[in-house]
Order: C-alpha cells, then sequence, then structure tokens
C-alpha cells in the first residue's frame, strides 16, 4: 500500500552522454540539468513501481527542481527521494542530488497514478485527429 514515506535511490556515472553539451543544455561537459531531471523522475517512480497494480504506472506531471552544484565527468551521481504526500492517485517526492562532493540539486516532483493501457490509447488517439 502506498504511503508517505516510500524512499528510493538510483545514481548514474557522469559521462559525455549526459553533459549538457550532448543534451543540447548548454556547452559544457557537466552533468546536464535534464539529466539530473531525469535521474529524479526515475528514482521517484522506481521507488513506488513495486506498490502499482497489475496494468498500472505513474506518470510525471510537475517538477520544481534547484540545479545547485556542476558536477564534471568521471563523477558518480545519485539521487533520493521520498514520498511525502498520496492524495488520491496524486503522489509529492521531494527529491535531492548528490555528487562524490554534496549535494548538487534538490526540489519536488509530482506523480499520478494512471491505468497504462487507457493513458497510451487516449495518447495514441492524439494521432487520430
Amino acid at each position: 500500500m502506498l504511503k508517505a514515506g516510500i524512499q528510493g535511490r538510483q545514481e548514474v556515472m557522469v559521462t559525455e552522454d549526459n553533459s549538457a553539451s550532448a543534451l543540447g543544455s548548454g556547452l559544457l561537459e557537466v552533468f546536464a540539468t535534464p539529466a539530473m531531471v531525469a535521474l529524479m523522475e526515475k528514482t521517484a517512480w522506481m521507488s513506488v513501481a513495486p506498490y502499482m497494480n497489475d496494468g498500472e504506472g505513474t506518470v510525471g506531471t510537475m517538477l520544481n527542481i534547484k540545479h545547485l552544484a556542476a558536477t564534471p565527468a568521471g563523477m558518480i551521481v545519485w539521487c533520493e527521494s521520498e514520498l511525502k504526500e498520496v492524495d488520491g492517485r496524486r503522489l509529492v517526492f521531494h527529491v535531492e542530488a548528490f555528487d562524490e562532493s554534496g549535494k548538487i540539486g534538490e526540489g519536488e516532483h509530482e506523480r499520478f497514478i494512471v491505468k497504462n493501457e487507457k493513458f497510451m490509447d487516449k495518447a495514441l488517439a492524439k494521432k487520430e485527429k
């Protein structure tokens, strides 16, 4: 059962592939903000995935994130998430990202529980309009 307090953790090595220059968010060879945000989303959804019923998943709907410090290639970045609020299908997480030198990002992330098939049917119907 979903309840506040569920925690998650994921990590990634900073490489050229997840750098600002590769992802188009800047010219520098540092961990890109979009890569940090993706890691935060992954950490949150994976933390609650075991609690989903068959055919259910979660989708991200809101991010309020600060990228506090740069991380060069070759360092490990990890994210920690905590489910702070469950309001029906709405899930609110606190997320923080770190490298070996300290905190590099933090914020709030909101997700909604969806029925996967219904969600995809609605999304694919947009192509037929």
